[in-house]
């Protein structure tokens, strides 16, 4: 069962709620950003946070942070090209004032201990499996103060492919490591809002470690391309094995 959307947390509303091209035809469509939009907006490209700061200050997950800051950029780029007028209103929010996390956030500090989230691992004996659409377990990891505080392995019970991004959601998964994967589980994943760490060889929790201390070893080119019968035939493929950039 999905989670209730929860408000996000905003220090402050625009100062300007309505921008206007100056050389328009005078019959501009209106384009509206929520509240919470361009907060991911100010927080990240004026404050310089980095989207798990952002999380942090907003009282969400990074996943939400990453589509709510896809969505504002696309909807500037818009107004931009477009020359049409843009609008920022509603949305599901709190302003939270003169919060205390908003005090740190407007200094560039955000408390460790406030970046929570949940990273999920393909998984098999141990080591990060390298087949996405065929992953019969995933690790599944939860993290806070920058450290892993539990994690268990969890059968996906046949899903695959496609299916495997609404399985991670629905676990609340913020950050997928895993080997070979399909441009059609890329999409799943990204319209999912779950960030993608492709290309990672060799022990799971080894791989979750680097990935804390800012080193993970992984390659974001990564694709499992052999698909001319279908995603599912990743096995088959023989030396053009999804896996096969492990070690090289």
């Amino acid at each position: 069962m999905p989670r209730p959307n929860k408000e996000k947390r905003v220090c402050r509303m625009p100062l300007c709620a309505e921008f206007v091209a100056a050389r328009g035809n005078g019959h501009s469509h209106r384009i509206q950003m929520s509240v919470e939009e361009y907060e991911t907006i100010r927080l990240i490209d004026y404050m310089g946070m980095t989207q798990a700061e952002c999380a942090a200050s907003m009282d969400v997950g990074r996943a939400t942070v990453q589509s709510l800051y896809t969505d504002a950029r696309k909807k500037l780029a818009r107004f931009l090209v477009e020359a049409s007028v843009l609008e920022i209103q509603g949305g599901n929010f709190i302003v939270a004032g003169r919060h205390s996390c908003c005090a740190d956030t407007e200094k560039g500090k955000v408390k460790k201990e406030d970046l929570k989230m949940r990273l999920a691992v393909t998984y098999e004996n141990g080591q990060v499996f390298q087949h996405f659409g065929h992953t019969e377990q995933f690790k599944i990891y939860d993290i806070e103060d920058g450290k892993v505080i539990g994690s268990q392995v969890i059968d996906t019970n046949g899903s695959g492919h496609g299916a495997l991004a609404g399985f991670l959601k629905n676990m609340d998964v913020e950050v997928l490591i895993c080997g070979g994967i399909g441009g059609g589980a890329r999409n799943a994943l990204a319209e999912a809002g779950i960030q993608l760490f492709p290309g990672a060889c060799g022990d799971a929790d080894a791989q979750v470690e680097s990935y804390l201390n800012g080193n993970l070893n992984y390659d974001p080119d990564t694709v499992c391309s052999h698909h001319e019968h279908g995603e599912g035939n990743c096995q088959d493929h023989g030396q053009h094995e999804c896996g096969h950039h492990c070690g090289q």
